[in-house]
């Protein structure tokens, strides 16, 4: 979506929208691209009621208050709403594979002095993990493997590499967690399956310790369709999103609650 064209066309297209005895309007651009504090912090957009009040062959404009508007990429939109019609937009936002969002706080466990437990609510300033839910491995190379998955980013570059899986739909997530002395026999991994447009079955990520590299393979109905060699640690986020990311996750979800008369629901894109 083109910014600049957007912000010179905003004055004519809410013209009409904005209260007569306001100065001035603001609006925020939803196009799949991640949002920032001041602080340089990546955040997550929370949901929102509005009216659509214009369409372009580019963009939909909602008034989600008196002078507040948000700008839709239309070729995001689950649903291309008419004017006139009130929705509920979500747009995108990184979750924890209990399906919560990543942003919500953790609760934390805490003792007095005198023993007496309490629970914590606690969030980190710009942090939204997606831990992988598995029990902590006793193999130091599962562990660093771990690690990175849940630290290292996605390509997109606002997500880390276990949203993406948490985006692919992964579950059921076994690790192969061998002594020292049996790590080459039995490399250690994570596996998963996940389901997207792009690949649907099982995908292991597997350390190879003679190499000090990984190998990602994919398995379909229990036979190998693809394997990738000589995978680097920093290459993990790249490989993956190669294999499994088909993108859907960038899609803002819209939901037609009230429609005007006139108006009609239609398909997104068209």
């Amino acid at each position: 979506m083109d910014h600049q064209a957007i912000r010179q066309q905003m004055p004519t297209l809410v013209a009409g929208h904005v209260p007569s005895n306001a100065r001035s309007f603001q609006f925020n651009i939803f196009d799949g691209q991640p949002k920032e504090t001041m602080l340089g912090f990546h955040i997550d957009p929370q949901p929102f009621e509005g009216k659509v009040v214009a369409t372009t062959d580019d963009a939909i404009v909602v008034k989600v208050s008196r002078t507040m508007f948000a700008v839709l990429d239309r070729t995001l939109v689950t649903e291309v709403p008419p004017e006139g019609a009130r929705v509920e937009v979500s747009p995108y936002a990184r979750r924890r594979f209990d399906g919560l969002r990543a942003d919500t706080p953790e609760d934390v466990i805490e003792h007095s002095a005198d023993g007496t437990q309490y629970t914590l609510q606690r969030m980190i300033l710009g942090a939204a993990p997606a831990k992988l839910p598995v029990a902590r491995p006793q193999c130091l190379e599962l562990q660093q493997l771990i690690e990175q998955l849940e630290e290292m980013p996605a390509p997109d570059g606002h997500r880390r590499i276990t949203h993406m899986l948490v985006d692919a739909q992964a579950r059921d997530v076994i690790l192969v967690d061998p002594m020292p002395s049996d790590i080459i026999r039995t490399p250690p991994s994570v596996s998963f399956t996940v389901e997207t447009a792009k690949f649907a079955g099982r995908v292991s990520v597997i350390y190879m310790r003679g190499a000090d590299t990984y190998s990602v393979e994919l398995q379909h109905n229990g036979e190998r369709v693809e394997r990738r060699d000589d995978v680097y640690f920093d290459m993990l986020g790249e490989t993956l999103a190669e294999l499994i990311d088909d993108s859907s996750w960038r899609c803002i979800q819209v939901r037609t609650v009230h429609k005007t008369t006139r108006g009609r629901k239609v398909g997104a894109g068209s």
